[in-house]
């Protein structure tokens, strides 16, 4: 059984990270290396690593925290500081963005039936 999170307290923080031309393989690989000093921590509830179909280089990492003090905590920490510098030599540029979740729809499992 999966554990239940209060929604309303999940911290989301969501990066958009452009990556040099031809470098996106390997940030990619290094992204999958190094995430485990985030998804280890425990505070942190997962994260997800998606590519831009819409623009060239262009990737958006979102992890979701128990709350923003522990995601601060993780952020200042020798951890996240070594994290960064790895993935650090693939960007040209990026941005985050923090968010709180305020609601949740889980899909329905008896919905994946094709629409009518």
């Amino acid at each position: 059984m999966t554990a239940q999170i209060d929604t309303q307290q999940v911290f989301r923080v969501m990066l958009r990270m452009e990556i040099k031309p031809g470098l996106e393989a390997d940030f990619e690989r290094t992204w999958t290396e190094v995430g485990d000093s985030v998804v280890s921590h425990p505070a942190n509830l997962g994260q997800w690593l998606s590519r831009s179909i819409d623009e060239p280089g262009i990737y958006y990492i979102v992890s979701d925290w128990v709350d923003e003090p522990r995601f601060r905590e993780f952020e200042h920490s020798d951890r996240h500081l070594e994290h960064r510098q790895k993935l650090h030599p693939f960007r040209s540029g990026g941005s985050m963005v923090t968010m709180q979740v305020v609601a949740h729809l889980r899909a329905d499992p008896e919905a994946g039936k094709p629409w009518a």
